[in-house]
């Protein structure tokens, strides 16, 4: 690609850090030199045009999915990535996640090397990785939520209530009845995120599979299960409360007891951009420090 290349950027951002506009105007500033088109979504617009002095010039406001670009950019954390990937949806355009804040696993471009990745992108140098989506289907109440996420979707008890129960039926067969505060079905991507802090277990992505978790379990002898992504996994769940919530990528609902869902690989994929040669391992050992002797 010749970097005179005319490319079109669609740019989300966290609108909750206003302290970070010195960041957001080097990219803007970065694609403006290189004669790029910037749509920018209209919350964040709204919001560095706020008071925050930063009077961005973008060449299109959007609102949601209307948008057509080459290259997305989400700037923010995880969950601003997370929120991006929602909306690219089925478009098939690539993300780059540049990190406002903590190191992330998704959004893993500094600021201060957000001119090398946009470079990058320009003269090719850099890989894509296609990351799974799953979906849930409901059995009579359809969901208000996007019902597909990139991380993890989780049913979960409501508030106070006591715990669930949630019958699990993997392909056909039955599997197990939880007893426990909830139930995560989470992709590789999602592997490092909720399930793990409930003990789940770390997924190289790529790795065609998806773990189911439990929260807090009632039983001790119930541990996180891997499963082939292409599995059909049907949850039906039972309440003192007669109610329960869906989170799908942390984007949470009420439903009522005894629906059917039914967890499965959604029909397309996200693309994440990463910068040539870099590592999964790596990555791991940066950002969970590990192997770090910390007496």
């Amino acid at each position: 690609m010749g970097t005179q290349q005319k490319l079109r950027f669609a740019i989300f951002g966290n609108i909750y850090q206003p302290k970070k506009s010195a960041g957001i105007q080097k990219i803007l500033s970065c694609l403006k030199e290189r004669e790029a088109s910037i749509f920018v979504e209209r919350e964040f617009f709204e919001f560095l045009n706020s008071g925050h002095g930063l009077q961005a010039d973008v060449d299109r406001i959007f609102e949601g999915d209307d948008f057509d670009a080459d290259f997305v950019i989400s700037m923010g954390g995880d969950g601003t990535f997370l929120r991006s990937a929602h909306f690219v949806g089925r478009k098939n355009i690539p993300v780059m996640g540049v990190n406002m804040g903590r190191l992330g696993f998704l959004a893993d471009v500094s600021p201060m090397n957000v001119e090398a990745a946009i470079e990058a992108l320009y003269s090719g140098d850099y890989e894509l990785e296609t990351h799974a989506v799953i979906q849930v289907e409901t059995d009579g109440q359809p969901l208000h939520t996007c019902p597909r996420a990139l991380n993890d979707i989780a049913v979960l008890k409501r508030d106070n209530a006591s715990m669930i129960s949630i019958r699990t039926v993997v392909n056909g067969e039955h599997l197990v009845t939880y007893q426990a505060d909830g139930l995560i079905v989470s992709t590789p991507t999602g592997s490092t995120a909720y399930s793990l802090s409930n003990g789940g277990p770390i997924i190289v992505p790529q790795s065609g599979t998806l773990c189911l978790t439990a929260v807090a379990p009632h039983s001790l002898n119930i541990r996180p299960i891997v499963v082939k992504d292409d599995s059909r996994i049907e949850l039906t769940v039972a309440s003192r409360s007669h109610q329960f919530l869906i989170a799908v990528d942390g984007r949470s609902e009420k439903c009522e007891e005894g629906i059917r869902l039914t967890i499965g690989r959604a029909p397309y994929g996200i693309r994440i951009v990463r910068r040539r040669g870099q590592s999964y391992f790596a990555t791991l050992r940066e950002k969970m420090g590990w192997g770090l002797d910390n007496r």
